[in-house]
């Protein structure tokens, strides 16, 4: 299968460079999360994220069963009940991660995205 050509969008919707940034953010976590379950974890919850970032777009209902599963993750519940379309714009994504990698442990900044994908489209559902 050819890669999809740079600027171009995937299956699943995001453009090529945001899924390398992303796949390039999570390789350490990926490698380790066979012997590591927090690495394990971590990797779920990114993975969960990112999807719920780029809902499968021959599906539109999936993202409501992305984002159960996000809550279910958290731990809490932030009532991401969502909107017919997507949010229009994502306070944080994998380039926030990227750039305060140095910085930040990749745990703490993928809980974050997390909270905040799923603000996001709670906010979204409510305007």
């Amino acid at each position: 299968m050819l890669a999809p050509a740079p600027g171009s969008t995937g299956a699943d919707g995001a453009a090529a460079a945001c899924r390398r940034l992303f796949e390039e953010t999570t390789r350490g976590a990926r490698e380790e999360a066979g012997s590591d379950a927090t690495a394990a974890a971590t990797v779920h919850l990114a993975d969960t994220a990112y999807a719920a970032q780029h809902p499968d777009p021959a599906d539109p209902g999936a993202v409501h069963g992305v984002l159960d599963t996000l809550v279910r993750r958290l731990g809490d519940d932030p009532n991401p009940d969502p909107a017919p379309q997507r949010p229009a714009a994502w306070q944080m994504t994998p380039a926030d991660i990227a750039a305060d990698l140095d910085v930040v442990g990749l745990e703490t900044l993928v809980e974050t995205w997390a909270r905040t994908v799923a603000e996001d489209w709670s906010r979204a559902a409510r305007s």
